[in-house]
């Protein structure tokens, strides 16, 4: 996963790209986790890739009997061990979302929201194949992108980033159609439907796309 998120854009630097989200940005925010939370069912048991510091944890962690956030960075995980320190069943573990230690079939859910599936920056086709192994046969592995819609507010967000000097300067001579890129490395595109239709051939499972707040697309792989 991308060393991007280990190294500069981790922990408290991480929680401040939120803090200065704005109301549009805040909405798109809260939209995604609600529309998660009406997929998880009482009493299953969640795994969420690339859960930084475990901001939307606490928040799904009502209708689970377990949830796990994996991700990268160590200071973010041990970070988020005080954000998660008052609820319960929650497990925080430093993991490579390509490379999870856990048996197949051990979750109900697997969510990946926010465009990790971009901003991992690895092979979507393996990062989907893998969250499909650990996902039960009649649960639902869940990635989210971005609309094209939205592209205004989240160039917006990134900007305000960029000059608090979280992420890099934005070049806007490559900065277009979906694609964000910071004069530091930092990049960012658009997973669309179409691409979510290359990367889960072979697959055998429905895929349901749903556009959500005019913010979010999300796909649901259905096994």
């Amino acid at each position: 996963m991308d060393a991007y998120y280990s190294d500069k854009l981790s922990a408290e630097r991480l929680r401040r790209c939120y803090e200065l989200a704005t109301l549009r940005v805040r909405q798109y925010l809260e939209a995604e986790i609600d529309f998660v939370r009406r997929k998880i069912q009482l009493g299953d048991w969640v795994l969420e890739l690339g859960c930084g510091y475990g901001r939307i944890i606490p928040q799904l962690a009502a209708q689970s009997d377990l949830i796990v956030g994996i991700d990268t960075s160590y200071s973010s995980i041990m970070h988020g061990h005080n954000v998660i320190k008052n609820t319960n069943h929650c497990h925080l573990l430093v993991m490579n979302a390509l490379q999870l230690g856990f048996p197949d079939q051990t979750f109900d859910r697997v969510i990946c929201i926010q465009n990790g599936i971009s901003a991992f920056h690895v092979d979507p086709r393996i990062l989907i194949r893998e969250a499909v192994r650990v996902t039960k046969p009649g649960g639902s592995a869940i990635f989210s992108s971005y609309t094209d819609e939205f592209w205004p507010f989240r160039l917006e967000w990134f900007e305000l980033q960029a000059k608090a000097g979280l992420v890099g300067e934005i070049d806007y001579d490559k900065t277009k159609n979906g694609v964000i890129v910071c004069k530091d490395g930092f990049t960012a595109t658009t997973v669309r439907p179409e691409d979510i239709k290359e990367y889960t051939k072979g697959i055998k499972a429905e895929i349901r796309i749903e556009v959500v707040d005019q913010s979010s697309v999300f796909y649901e792989i259905i096994l």
